[in-house]
């Protein structure tokens, strides 16, 4: 992943409500499996096993946000498992098609999780962090970005 995705996940992350972070972790199992793909496709397999690794990771991260108290947990439960096998599956035989299988899945899942994010009005998870600015600032055509110093961030006094 590019250090321009990198920082644009981790602005998304430090703003993000709980639903939101759902919708987050399939956007990032979405664009690994993206990059799997292409780079098997090249024949880069240290870079394929190294985005199936993320991918998997993704999806452990997902089981481990389920709340076991609801019974659709249960059902989502065995999604991601089958999710975890197929991606596993994929990068024992460097095929293509579980991961196709798998982003079917979670463009699916995806679309629902967006529209709960949209109902969940809780705020960000992430408490005491920089705020960025962003707008055309002295520059034709260039993107500047700002960030402001909380005098309190990550400590309470």
């Amino acid at each position: 992943m590019t250090n321009e995705k990198v920082k644009e996940y981790t602005l998304r992350i430090t703003n993000a409500n709980r639903s939101e972070l759902i919708v987050i972790l399939c956007d990032l199992l979405l664009s690994y499996n993206k990059e799997a793909v292409e780079n098997l496709e090249k024949g880069d397999m240290d870079a394929f096993k190294n985005a199936m690794m993320h991918a998997k990771g993704c999806v452990r991260q997902l089981i481990g946000a389920l709340n076991r108290t609801y019974d659709l947990a249960a059902a989502l439960y065995e999604l991601y498992r089958y999710a975890e096998r197929q991606l596993s599956l994929a990068q024992i035989r460097q095929d293509l098609e579980p991961i196709a299988i798998v982003d079917k899945i979670f463009v699916k899942l995806k679309a629902a999780f967006e529209e709960m994010a949209k109902q969940d009005n809780s705020g960000a998870v992430m408490q005491n962090t920089q705020s960025v600015y962003a707008g055309m600032t002295y520059g034709r055509n260039q993107l500047n970005e700002s960030m402001t110093s909380e005098a309190n961030r990550g400590f309470f006094a």
